[in-house]
């Protein structure tokens, strides 16, 4: 049997270190592991190969690899896998939610919380050596509590269970919204689908997207979604850019039609020095850092490993991807 890893990313973390494929040829000698740092060599590589690591692929990659029957993705999206021909084929496709999930969750409740008791704002006064407290108390947005406040979960899924559950213990009331609301949750007071969305907004002191890109999801939170908000509302993105419009959310705070938003994901990134939204007060910006963990590859390595066993069994795998619904 034959793994292929090709991640080729920018980003330090992002890449496969070397001693993940090591680790893998010890616990597994019979698999031949090849570790390629960019996709210059691919088709040839994965000629052969019966296991793919990679985050995107190509229609020519594709085909190339005859004998390819699953492909494993080292994050939670997997849009830039699903290609027609991907997606038309018997081959299985998993992804990393089970390891992004609780990361993310931790970063979208450090963004809940900073919002909610103003953190971003006493740190801009601190660079201002300002003793902030009456600034604080006397802006529209003042220190809250999160015990008792509502929150809008947009997505139920290993990132979305992760905030519920930590947000249900710190006392919030949850509601979630999800494609199929039948399943429910046990950290969700309630749970409806994305058709009654808008309906939910309005209760809304906090709104989290979690939610996968999928044609669904793309522009879900436009201008007239996000008017739909009350002014003392927080609005915060750790899914992907594309679920929100900007440009609209911007016009939203500089004209105080909600308290406050953080962003950490966008249509482009990194995001352009020259972006408008570097200026927008009351917009908490974190890089797409949310997934950051030292124990990236120890988790990802041990689900990687996992799945190797059941390939090989014949059993269902960790983290299997529904290729016509994206997710």
């Amino acid at each position: 049997m034959k793994l292929v890893f090709c991640v080729q990313h920018p980003f330090s973390l992002w890449q496969v270190p070397e001693w993940v494929a090591e680790r893998l040829r010890q616990e597994f000698p019979a698999l031949e592991v090849v570790l390629l740092h960019s996709y210059k060599g691919l088709e040839d590589a994965v000629a052969a190969a019966d296991v793919l690591v990679a985050w995107s692929l190509r229609a020519e990659q594709f085909k190339a690899a005859r004998k390819l029957r699953w492909i494993h993705s080292t994050t939670a999206a997997v849009h830039a896998l699903l290609i027609p021909e991907v997606v038309a084929s018997d081959v299985v496709v998993t992804n990393s939610r089970n390891v992004h999930g609780p990361v993310v969750a931790e970063h979208a409740m450090a963004l809940i919380y900073a919002l909610a008791k103003r953190l971003h704002v006493a740190r801009d006064e601190q660079h201002k050596k300002r003793w902030a407290k009456d600034i604080l108390w006397d802006s529209p947005a003042r220190p809250r509590e999160l015990a008792g406040a509502t929150l809008v979960l947009v997505g139920l899924g290993a990132i979305g269970e992760n905030i519920a559950r930590a947000a249900h213990a710190i006392g919030m009331h949850v509601i979630g919204v999800r494609e199929h609301p039948n399943r429910g949750s046990r950290s969700v007071e309630r749970v409806v689908g994305f058709d009654r969305l808008d309906s939910v907004l309005p209760l809304a002191d906090f709104v989290v997207l979690a939610a996968p890109l999928t044609d669904k999801t793309r522009g879900l939170f436009d201008a007239v979604r996000i008017g739909l908000l009350k002014p003392s509302a927080y609005l915060i993105n750790v899914a992907r850019g594309d679920l929100l419009d900007s440009v609209a959310l911007a016009t939203a705070l500089r004209e105080h039609h909600l308290a406050g938003a953080a962003l950490d994901v966008f249509e482009e990134e990194p995001l352009p020095a020259d972006s408008p939204l570097w200026e927008v007060e009351e917009l908490l910006i974190t890089p797409h850092s949310a997934a950051l963990t030292e124990n990236l590859w120890e988790r990802q390595y041990d689900l990687l490993a996992e799945n190797l066993k059941r390939f090989r069994a014949h059993r269902p795998l960790v983290g299997e991807v529904d290729k016509q619904k994206g997710y």
